[in-house]
């Protein structure tokens, strides 16, 4: 009897951590998505997605976009742009956005461009890097909104202050992206959280997928 209630006890508990865990996931990706907050900071950091050889996609565009607009609204003096070029490219997503702010007014001088990383926490500890070396320690993350939640914890578990400035152009803005990028995050938030944090790297960026599918040893 005391084995069978035990078993009972712990398949419930199962089930409940197989419904909180989702549930909690969604909701951190929702509010950071839909409740971004930002602020004045050191750099702005445009987190890279797909280039076209050294042309922005829609999704990379409306990153630089959105820095350009808080960078002339004043919130920070410095833009790093950072992501490496997939095997066969030319060039690299961070080249592309820095190639992007300089034909649109910005100068050279204020953008730094990171060729490195082909997943979210790659990027994160490169740029990171960066401004501990410069010894600065905040800053605005531009990327998509449903992808906030998740930059802006790997950024702070680096050990540098963030906030999250969403796209408001492109095809990824919150009010194009749709269910499935929801849960996508959700997914990439919690993995990152459980077990990225103890070593194991689950990447958000394989090749044919759209999904997180495969964890890296």
């Amino acid at each position: 009897m005391f084995l069978f209630r035990w078993i009972r006890r712990t398949i419930t508990v199962i089930l409940i951590l197989a419904l909180i865990g989702p549930a909690y996931g969604i909701s951190q990706v929702w509010r950071a998505a839909n409740n971004p907050v930002v602020r004045n900071a050191d750099v702005i950091v445009v987190l890279g997605t797909a280039q076209l050889n050294g042309r922005p996609g829609e999704a990379l565009e409306a990153r630089p976009v959105e820095a350009k607009r808080i960078f002339d609204l004043g919130y920070a003096p410095l833009i790093i742009t950072v992501g490496a070029g997939a095997p066969g490219d030319r060039t690299t997503e961070a080249a592309s956005g820095k190639y992007w702010l300089r034909t649109h007014g910005i100068s050279s001088r204020k953008i730094t461009a990171i060729e490195e990383g082909r997943d979210t926490l790659v990027s994160t500890k490169a740029y990171t890097q960066l401004m501990k070396k410069r010894y600065v320690s905040d800053v605005i993350i531009v990327t998509d909104p449903f992808h906030c939640a998740r930059a802006i914890t790997m950024a702070k578990d680096q050990g540098v202050l963030a906030t999250c400035s969403p796209v408001q152009t492109g095809p990824n803005t919150l009010e194009n992206s749709g269910y499935k990028y929801l849960i996508r995050e959700a997914g990439a938030y919690l993995a990152y959280i459980t077990v990225g944090r103890r070593g194991i790297q689950v990447s958000d960026h394989l090749p044919g997928a759209d999904i997180v599918t495969k964890v890296l040893p």
